[in-house]
């Protein structure tokens, strides 16, 4: 690998190791915690709808359990990598650890693309993962959850082939289900409301209020589009969405100066949230270059796509009217350009903060499932407003403590935490 591609998996290693240098951690331990603790590489065949053999690379990646069992998503994606993969598992441990969670972090993928696959195809890869590794996941040991291109439909396959291995019903072994099959109400909302929550709080530390303030928002999956409607709900508007367009394999950027209308892009998207262009522009949407999200004359900026949108090379096009960047996906601004941002006296919202709504909310469905007993919706949504607001509070009080950026006081907390767990374990 050529040292001017990116690999999230060393941007992780590299926050580890810094944060480690604050903590005064030794040699040995910095080691442990910036490495995974073992991964999966599986070759999973599936006979195909036209009756050829085509063989799927999947992983799964398990990073530390120090603090309980291990928990993460499993992505659908052409372009997945085992790096990525390593990298959104050490992440998962932080953010458990940040918002004191009893478990550890974990990822997992197949490198397919959904869109060029029937249903019953899609089904068969489910099954095949967990068949192989069935051993190696549980509530006890690894807890699957949904993430970029997988949904509850692919959750409860997943469910079905780990039951129907074991002979008995044990829910909590995935979560992301179907509501009526074990699901949890509220887990749909989760993430992108813990986005706005952050956001919320943000605001509130810095007394702007937040119905004089616009966005813009990079993704139009579950995460914004639910992000979109609780920050519509606080008075906020979003000025412009960008997104995927699979015929054209590029992005755009749809604009609306008076605010774009949720249910309306809504209605004319697809179910991996890429918006159909010319409908757009019949709604008077005004169509742009992909990367435009990020110059809009905006206060918020909202990046709920994938992994290093925001770099050394572009982060200057971002318009000097943005006071806030909230981290929806994981990892999607580079080491440079956010001490750049900070520099420029912009306020990072940190992934570990910012989307740890889906992760509070799998925690919880695991919960309701082991105990057969669900809790309403707003149950679910109140104490994950809590959770999330306890969690920011805690870290704002190391940033302005220690005059830490919230990312390198997140890590603090949540890295110190795991340090402890593993040494009080003798594991370093």
């Amino acid at each position: 690998m050529t040292s001017n591609i990116y690999n999230p998996f060393k941007t992780a290693q590299i926050q580890c190791e810094k944060i480690s240098s604050l903590l005064e951690l030794n040699k040995s331990g910095t080691n442990y915690l910036s490495n995974i603790s073992r991964e999966f590489h599986l070759n999973i065949p599936v006979k195909m709808d036209d009756g050829n053999i085509s063989v799927f690379k999947g992983y799964r990646v398990q990073h530390n359990n120090s603090l309980g069992p291990f928990i993460g998503g499993v992505r659908f994606h052409p372009q997945e990598s085992v790096d990525i993969l390593r990298a959104m598992a050490m992440w998962m441990t932080w953010q458990c650890a940040v918002m004191n969670l009893p478990l550890g972090g974990s990822n997992g993928g197949v490198i397919c693309d959904p869109h060029d696959l029937s249903l019953g195809e899609q089904e068969k890869i489910c099954r095949g993962y967990i068949r192989q590794l069935a051993d190696n996941i549980g509530p006890d040991k690894d807890i699957l959850a949904p993430d970029i291109m997988t949904s509850p439909q692919h959750m409860i396959w997943m469910l079905d082939e780990y039951e129907m291995i074991f002979r008995k019903k044990i829910p909590g072994t995935i979560t992301g289900k179907p509501v009526k099959i074990g699901g949890s109400l509220g887990r749909k909302e989760a993430t992108g409301y813990g986005v706005i929550i952050a956001l919320r709080e943000a605001l509130s530390e810095l007394d702007i209020e937040s119905e004089n303030t616009t966005a813009s928002v990079q993704g139009f999956g579950s995460v914004a589009q639910n992000a979109i409607q609780l920050y519509n709900q606080i008075g906020g508007v979003v000025k412009s969405v960008a997104c995927w367009d699979q015929a054209d394999q590029k992005s755009y950027t749809y604009f609306k100066a008076e605010g774009i209308n949720l249910n309306e892009l809504q209605s004319i998207s697809d179910m991996f949230g890429g918006i159909e262009k010319d409908k757009a522009q019949d709604l008077n949407y005004k169509l742009l270059s992909g990367e435009e999200w990020l110059t809009q004359n905006v206060d918020i900026l909202i990046p709920a796509a994938i992994e290093n949108q925001i770099t050394k090379e572009n982060f200057e096009t971002i318009s000097k009217s943005v006071k806030i960047i909230v981290e929806g996906a994981n990892g999607p601004i580079d080491i440079e350009a956010e001490q750049n941002l900070i520099e420029k006296e912009i306020t990072i919202l940190p992934d570990i903060i910012s989307n740890a709504g889906g992760v509070i909310a799998n925690y919880y469905e695991q919960v309701q499932g082991m105990s057969n007993y669900y809790w309403e919706k707003n149950e679910v949504l109140s104490k994950l407003d809590l959770k999330i607001t306890n969690s920011f509070n805690d870290v704002m009080d190391i940033s302005k403590r220690m005059k830490l950026s919230l990312r390198d006081s997140a890590y603090l907390y949540s890295i110190n935490n795991v340090h402890e767990a593993s040494v009080q374990r003798g594991w370093i």
